[in-house]
Formats: structure tokens, C-alpha cells, sequence
């Protein structure tokens, strides 16, 4: 009598396990990134910072501003436990984690198990992730909105319980993700393959139309302080569709693009670890595109390719907008790994021992992407030169008991978002009692003084990051 492999524990709660691993390794990741990798901030991440404290709920016109969702919480994160390192990425933290969450549930809808459990491991342990989750600036939210919009929609489609909530909630999510750049493309592809498919079409035509009109009504009204501000200044729209100011060189985008998805040689040229996929990734990810493309007829494929199809001419055009294409590579990935399983199992339709035997190199497969995957980032965030040179520590190297903090006219603005939450710290270009610190960027021969005290980082150059200074007698 043979032994039957689905009596056993582990395989009945197989994918249960696999989920819980992948939360785990989540949270883990999402912190160990929050905390210590790159460990530091970016000259983006202090723009973002800035951005937030200008906003005034008070001001209408301060809200018409690009990715208002995230610099509300961005400020309110600010105001609860001050200006750190970890309080500037603890919003993209929290946004990163929900972005995985629904793009987990979302594959686990639109593919079996198997597949959905694999691509959510090795998506969520991608360098391109990690670092977007913990960059402290709106970049998270091009992944977060078109997981969320596409997500609400596959439930809307099935028809899952509760519908009203569904349709409210997508509404909302689509009006809020209209103040992101080209998140707009998101909801043109849906609005495409909705014409296009007649499934579609046909569930569309099924839903009721008092409470879409209700739905629509309440998305309206998110909007309208982002209207005003495209009203009243046209350089916002154009920035929201991602319209460069200026004539781009095609040919050193096309370059720049190639580079970020297929330089595996070559180094980063951008300060971000490239390519944002490995090899073997981008091997099953463009398996999944030809598969794609020879089966059109479900309407996932449909609006995949319409996504691709919107996306394709902003990449071109704006190359830097990296996480925009994250969701549909990773569908890609996803069908290529479908297209493995299918071709396995239609070797073996009736020997259950070979179709789990086939499983094995499956599985050392996405353990090495995953495992790739984690090593290129920490490794590249840490230790590269390109990458590590961009990310400052000066937050937390500055003195505790800093009264007088002097700064340059060009880092004023971020330091005085930093004394506005430490009401010990005064910030000026100039210094203004006996002792006071003087980033490296103001350091000089101050009349009068004399240097007490050199703070370093661990830098290989440039490691001398504050100055204290003390009047002399």
C-alpha cells in the first residue's frame, strides 16, 4: 500500500504555512530595512519631509499637492515622535506592508495557490521593493495604489461580500491615487480592458447603478481639492500625468531603461541597486510575457497588456519612475511561473509522486531568487559606493544636546522642520550663543571660536559630519 502524501500534516496546511512564513520574513525585512539598511536618508527623503510640514489642513490650497495621502501621514508620523530617520520612512513602512498584503491576496485571486505562494515570496524580497518600502518619500505609493485598485476591482468582478463595501472603498482608493503621478494609467488600463472584454463589460453592466453613482459621487469629492489646484495651476496636471518640463533624450532613457532591467553587469548609475530584478526573474517573467501574449482571451491578459501597453511611452519618456511597472512585472512573473507548473503536470496528469517530485527545483528555484534577491539589496545598500553615498546619517549622529545648530542657506528648511519638533534646538546660519554645532557643509573659521569636538560617521570620505564649537575666552 502506497503512502498517501496528502494525509500529512504539512502538506494539508502547505500553503498556510508558506503564507505565514512570508509575513513573517515581511515584518522582519520591513524592519531590519526600516532600521539599519541603507541607514540613512536621501536627499529625496529630506524633500519629502519638507513638502509634509508645509501641508496645513486648514489651507485648501496646501492640499493641492502631488501624493497628499502619503505627506498627511508623512506629518503626522513627524508630529508623534519627531523628526528621525525612522519617523521619516515609518509611513512608507506602513504603506509598504499594506502594499504586500494586498498584493498577496490579489495573486492568490487571479492564480492557484501554489503560484500565488511562490510569487509573493520572491515579489516582497526583491531589492526594488525593500527599498521603496523603506524610502522616506511617496515612492511606495505607485505600488500601493495600483495593488489596492486592481485588487478592489478583482473583488467587484467576483462579486465577493461585502459588494457595497467594495465599490465605496475603490472609489475612494481611485480618487486618492489620482493625487500620485501616473496613477491615472492604472485606472485608463481598467477603463480599456472594461471596453474591450465583453466579460467584463457584461459584469459591469450587472452592477447596481444607484450605489455606483453613490460610490462615484464620494470619489468626486476626495478630488476636489487636487481640481482647485490643477485649475489654478496647469504645471500640477501635467506633472500628475508625468509629462517631462522638458524634451527628453530618448536615447539615453532607452539606455537608462536597459540598464535597470537587464544591466546585470554593469553598475548603478542612478544611486539605486540595478537591475531591480534578478536574472532568473526577469528569465520567467519574460516566459510569462510570451505566454501572455500567445493566450488573450481572460481579462486579466486584457488589461495587463492594455497596463503595459499605457505604461510603456511614460517609461520611455520619464525612466526614473521606476516602481510605476513593479505590479505588472510581477503578474508577469507570476504567469510565467504558472506556465511552469501547467507544463510539469501535463507530463505527469496521473502520477502524483512525479507532479511533487517536479516541485523540488521549482522550489530551489524561487528559494534562490528570494535568497538573491536579499542578498542584493543588503549587500548593495550597504557596501556599494554608488548606492551608500547617497543615503546621510546625519540625523543621528547629530549631538543630543545640540542647542545651537548652525546650517547652510540650502539645508535651513529641512533643519528647521527638525527644530519645530525640538523645542530645545534653535537652527540658524549664524551662531548665536557660547557653544554651538555647525554642520560639515557650514563648517569654517568662526570669529572667536574654536573647534571642541569633530562628530564622524563610518564613511570611508567625507566622514566628518558636524563640528561643535566653542566661544573662546
Amino acid at each position: 500500500m502506497g503512502i498517501d502524501v496528502t494525509s500529512f500534516y504539512v502538506y494539508r496546511w502547505r500553503y498556510w504555512i508558506g503564507y505565514s512564513l512570508i509575513g513573517i520574513l515581511l515584518v522582519g525585512l520591513l524592519i531590519f530595512a526600516g532600521l539599519y539598511v541603507p541607514g540613512g536618508i536621501s536627499n529625496k527623503e529630506v524633500i519629502s519631509v519638507i513638502k509634509s510640514s508645509s501641508i496645513s489642513v486648514t489651507d485648501v490650497q496646501s492640499l493641492a499637492v502631488t501624493d497628499l495621502p502619503y505627506h498627511l501621514l508623512q506629518k503626522v508620523s513627524l508630529a508623534i515622535f519627531g523628526v528621525s530617520d525612522f519617523s521619516i520612512k515609518l509611513p512608507s513602512l506602513i504603506i509598504g506592508l499594506f502594499s504586500a498584503v494586498g498584493l498577496i491576496f490579489l495573486i492568490r485571486l487571479w492564480f492557484r495557490p501554489n503560484v500565488a505562494v511562490l510569487t509573493s515570496g520572491i515579489a516582497v524580497t526583491t531589492g526594488q521593493f525593500l527599498f521603496t518600502a523603506q524610502s522616506g518619500n511617496p515612492s511606495i505609493m505607485y505600488i500601493f495604489w495600483s495593488v489596492w485598485l486592481l485588487l478592489l476591482g478583482t473583488l467587484i468582478a467576483k462579486r465577493v461580500k461585502p459588494r457595497t463595501t467594495w465599490k465605496v472603498l475603490f472609489f475612494v482608493v481611485a480618487a486618492l491615487s489620482l493625487y500620485t503621478p501616473l496613477s491615472i494609467y492604472a485606472l485608463i488600463s481598467m477603463a480599456v480592458a472594461i471596453l474591450l472584454h465583453p466579460h467584463l463589460r457584461y459584469i459591469i453592466r450587472q452592477l447596481s447603478k444607484p450605489r455606483l453613482a453613490g460610490a462615484f459621487l464620494l470619489g468626486v469629492i476626495v478630488v476636489i481639492p487636487l481640481a482647485i489646484g490643477v485649475i489654478k495651476s496647469p504645471e500640477l496636471g501635467l506633472t500628475l500625468l508625468g509629462v517631462p518640463t522638458q524634451w527628453p533624450n530618448f536615447g539615453a532613457n532607452l539606455v537608462l531603461l536597459s540598464q535597470q532591467y537587464l544591466g546585470f553587469a554593469l553598475q548603478s548609475a542612478t544611486g539605486v541597486m540595478t537591475p531591480f530584478f534578478g536574472l532568473g526573474s526577469v528569465l520567467i517573467i519574460g516566459l510569462g510575457a510570451y505566454r501572455l501574449f500567445s493566450m488573450r482571451q481572460s481579462a486579466q491578459t486584457y488589461l495587463i497588456i492594455t497596463w503595459l501597453v499605457c505604461l510603456v511611452p511614460i517609461m520611455i519618456t520619464n525612466p526614473r519612475f521606476m516602481s510605476v511597472a513593479f505590479l505588472p512585472l510581477v503578474l508577469l512573473l507570476a504567469t510565467g511561473l504558472n506556465s511552469l507548473f501547467r507544463y510539469w503536470y501535463s507530463l505527469f496528469p496521473n502520477n502524483p509522486y512525479a507532479r511533487i517530485l517536479g516541485l523540488l527545483p521549482l522550489g530551489v528555484l524561487v528559494i534562490a531568487l528570494i535568497f538573491s534577491g536579499l542578498e542584493r539589496y543588503i549587500y548593495g545598500y550597504h557596501y556599494a559606493p554608488q548606492t551608500v553615498q547617497n543615503f546621510s546619517q546625519d540625523l543621528s549622529l547629530l549631538p543630543k544636546n545640540t542647542r545651537n545648530l548652525v546650517v547652510t542657506a540650502s539645508q535651513l528648511p529641512f533643519y528647521n522642520v527638525v527644530a519645530a519638533h525640538n523645542k530645545n534646538l534653535a537652527v540658524s546660519t549664524a551662531p548665536s550663543s557660547n557653544t554651538f554645532v555647525s554642520t560639515f557643509a557650514a563648517k569654517k573659521s568662526y570669529t572667536g571660536y574654536s573647534v571642541e569636538r569633530i562628530v564622524t560617521s563610518t564613511a570611508y570620505q567625507n566622514s566628518d559630519r558636524f563640528y561643535v564649537y566653542k566661544k573662546v575666552n
